[in-house]
């Protein structure tokens, strides 16, 4: 059986791809190595933005595991503009897939990242694997296995947050398991 876990960045300073955690967001990255004190973890694959990679690099160390950098798991851009409203914004966009704001990402095609390297993964021999990602392409991640997951779920998210997804040829179940601060 497959096995992902997938976890939301812990408390950040930003949204810039360069926005680091913040003090607090450093100790839930030390919370998540006794989180995961009791699961097996094969591979490690995280976003590159700098809050991703700072938020799992403490569990991969206590593991001797090598972080694997994947684009494809960086969070979906909604606009280039500041919106005022952009949680309006984002909620048409989980509406409308193919809406796209300007300098922004569709949901289509955020989708397609998702299901790009989930598809690989489902594939390669790794039964446990832990994709460090962002809010919305988290959202994204467990709507590949559930396609109810949506707004109302993003908006439900913590920092950090984990989900564990197990995979059989029957299908996949997905739960929160994420009970930190």
């Amino acid at each position: 059986m497959k096995t992902f876990y997938i976890v939301r960045h812990a408390k950040a300073e930003g949204q810039p791809f360069s926005a680091k955690l913040t003090d607090r967001g450093r100790k839930q990255a030390q919370m998540l190595i006794a989180f995961f004190k009791d699961k097996e973890i094969n591979r490690i694959y995280s976003s590159p933005f700098v809050r991703a990679l700072e938020t799992i690099k403490p569990l991969a160390e206590s593991r001797n595991l090598n972080i694997i950098e994947d684009k494809r798991l960086g969070e979906r851009v909604l606009s280039s503009v500041n919106y005022e409203d952009w949680q309006d914004k984002l909620k048409e966009s989980f509406s409308d897939f193919e809406l796209v704001f300007e300098g922004g990402e569709s949901h289509l095609s955020g989708m397609e990242r998702a299901a790009s390297i989930l598809k690989d993964l489902i594939a390669s021999e790794e039964d446990h694997i832990v994709l460090v990602s962002h809010g919305n392409l988290s959202t994204l991640l467990l709507r590949y296995f559930d396609e109810k997951v949506g707004f109302d779920h993003l908006m439900k998210m913590s920092n950090p947050d984990v989900y564990e997804i197990k995979g059989t040829h029957e299908g996949a179940v997905w739960k929160r398991i994420w009970s930190g601060e």
